[in-house]
């Protein structure tokens, strides 16, 4: 049932009250006057204790008040005399977790002990994944200020049911941060399912997402459950959700709203109980504001926004990553590569990594295959950056030169990702059908 500090003056009082909480099973120990328990809870840290109001040397407000110098979380149940109720009314508002009068009603006093120990049990629960989180985060993406705000926001929003939006460049860990937040949630036992929205045929959004029956259409020869179904109590993460055409997202919305899914081919309503946590590599407000992306459906999903920074904003990460990624690829490879000069490093920090944390672990895995000896040198390294440096020197340093060239590839990978499909396509670019095509048109892309 927990350890219980009994700190009373009275022999016989301890002894009692002792043999009874043994007898429930909770593990006891006991201390005759204040300084006596503080040394006592230093050495054996309880769960609760039981302190007298009135004791000769330090009295329970003061032995209280340095037990939450010790550990503020140990709840401190006060025992007192009748007349002494108001200064038992002073220690709850100091920090006392409740108060009992002598002698005690022991029914109670077993209630408020296993009450108080499980209060403490949650929050020490607590604590360790919030250790177990910061370090997992940090070793995934580093300890800048940045991180340890995103820390603080999942530990946040963890616990609660809101909808996260996360968005962030592509590889910067979004993925990660949605499982984290699940696995810190009360869904944490539940499925934790992943849809990618990018790599869903137009034609299949519904199904996928909720599910037929058999009869539904051509070939549906079965009941097959969607993704909302099979993440039923658990976390649904839906990557890439401004591919999702506008037509499903008013669907998706009344599903969020209403907790219910029709599968395709049944009238029949089924209840869902899903927390949502999205992701995006783009603004969804351009989207919204281009009319691409229901503006109510971004504040459903976006109830909580995660900002994932681009590595070339927390620079002070790279030297983590680089020493990381070296232990990492000198083992897979079977390599002895000791450490990386500090030109070599130097030409990492400065780079802008437009690939974020996943170009970089590329680029270290291949420095450390390519050195000869047990250090990588900046003559590793800078032909593997190479590209990117030839390809900033000889470009125009007009800005309009800039958008232009920026806006022609992201057209053509719209293009390439949706098969040529210029609705799809001016969707997942937030722009206008006819704006698309104006732009093939001007760029020479049809």
């Amino acid at each position: 049932m927990g350890k219980v500090l009994i700190v009373d003056d009275d022999n016989d009082l301890r002894a009692v009250v002792g043999d009874m909480l043994k007898e429930e099973g909770f593990e006891v120990s006991e201390a005759k006057d204040g300084v006596t328990a503080l040394g006592a809870i230093k050495k054996n840290m309880p769960d609760a204790v039981l302190l007298d109001l009135k004791m000769p040397g330090l009295d329970g407000i003061e032995v209280m008040q340095e037990i939450r110098k010790i550990d503020p979380r140990i709840p401190v149940i006060i025992m007192t005399a009748h007349g002494d109720i108001p200064t038992a009314v002073e220690a709850i508002q100091k920090g006392a977790y409740d108060f009992t009068i002598k002698p005690p009603d022991f029914d109670k006093l077993i209630f408020a002990l296993r009450r108080a120990v499980e209060r403490r049990k949650l929050e020490s629960e607590v604590k360790r994944f919030s250790n177990a989180l910061d370090l997992s985060l940090e070793h995934m993406f580093g300890s800048s200020p940045a991180i340890k705000k995103i820390v603080d926001q999942i530990t946040q929003v963890a616990g609660t049911n809101l909808s996260v939006i996360i968005q962030g460049e592509t590889g910067t860990g979004k993925t990660f941060i949605a499982n984290a937040i699940h696995s810190v949630s009360n869904r944490a036992r539940k499925a934790f399912v992943r849809v990618d929205m990018g790599l869903v045929p137009d034609t299949l959004f519904e199904s996928e997402l909720f599910g037929y029956r058999k009869g539904a259409f051509t070939g549906a020869d079965r009941h097959k459950a969607g993704y909302f179904e099979n993440a039923n109590s658990g976390t649904i993460f839906i990557d890439e959700i401004e591919n999702i055409p506008l037509h499903i997202q008013g669907k998706l919305l009344s599903v969020l709203d209403e907790k219910r899914i029709y599968p395709l081919g049944s009238t029949t309503p089924v209840s869902i109980d899903v927390r949502v946590v999205a992701a995006t590599n783009r603004d969804i407000r351009q989207c919204v504001m281009s009319k691409s992306f229901r503006e109510d459906l971004y504040y459903r999903l976006g109830e909580f926004v995660i900002k994932v920074p681009p590595l070339r904003e927390r620079s002070e990460d790279i030297p983590f990553f680089v020493n990381k990624f070296i232990l990492d690829a000198g083992t897979e490879l079977n390599r002895q590569i000791r450490e990386i000069s500090d030109d070599a490093l130097a030409l990492l920090v400065n780079h802008t990594w437009p690939g974020n944390v996943r170009e970089l672990k590329n680029v270290v895995r291949k420095a450390v295959l390519m050195s000869v000896g047990d250090v990588i040198d900046k003559h590793v390294v800078g032909p593997l950056l190479t590209e990117f440096e030839v390809e900033e020197k000889t470009s125009s340093l007009s800005i309009k030169d800039a958008v232009r060239d920026v806006e022609k590839r992201k057209i053509k990978e719209a293009l390439r990702r949706t098969n040529g499909n210029k609705t799809r396509s001016a969707e997942l670019l937030c722009i206008s059908y006819k704006n698309l095509l104006d732009k093939i048109k001007i760029y020479g892309l049809e």
